[in-house]
């Protein structure tokens, strides 16, 4: 079965901010591969070349959303970060945004749009400040909605990713 290598380049993705921007990596098992990270007018970029093949990672507040089908941005809300992700066979989207409505409204927005995805909901959390709901899609990606209350404004983030051939 291919390991997904977005982990791996989204922890290369936040130590390019230290400063190493390419170099070999290892996965502990005998493989190995290679990494560039490039920063640039509309966020940062990295991209990680392994036996497995190629996983791509862009980040910033001015990276282009692109969601699974069936994901869009709630109405009047502000993106305020994007990260899109794609390797071999799947791709997906962590972003985050703002916006005056409530986290109740965010959440059964996004519910909405992750059960005619098919999302298999399996979480479903609140705490005084907080909303989560998670699950997983036929084709086994993620799903996950977090709204926090932040006063006047809502801060939510939504993670999803979407499997194809």
């Amino acid at each position: 079965m291919k390991q997904s290598t977005i982990g791996p380049a989204l922890v290369l993705l936040l130590a390019a901010c230290g400063g190493e921007t390419s170099g070999e990596i290892g996965d502990g098992r005998g493989e190995s591969g290679t990494y560039a990270v490039e920063s640039g007018g509309d966020g940062v970029t990295a991209r990680m070349e392994t036996a497995d093949g190629t996983a791509v990672m862009r980040s910033g507040p001015d990276v282009p959303v692109d969601l699974p089908h069936g994901f869009t941005i709630y109405p009047g809300a502000t993106v305020t970060t994007n990260t899109v992700f794609e390797e071999a066979g799947s791709k997906g989207a962590l972003v985050t945004m703002e916006t005056d409505a409530g986290p109740e409204e965010l959440v059964a927005f996004y519910r909405t749009q992750a059960e005619r995805a098919g999302v298999d909901i399996t979480l479903d959390m609140t705490t005084d400040t907080m909303r989560m709901i998670g699950g997983k899609a036929p084709d086994d990606s993620p799903f996950s909605f977090t709204a926090s209350d932040e006063g006047e404004r809502t801060t939510g983030q939504l993670m999803v990713g979407e499997a194809f051939e």
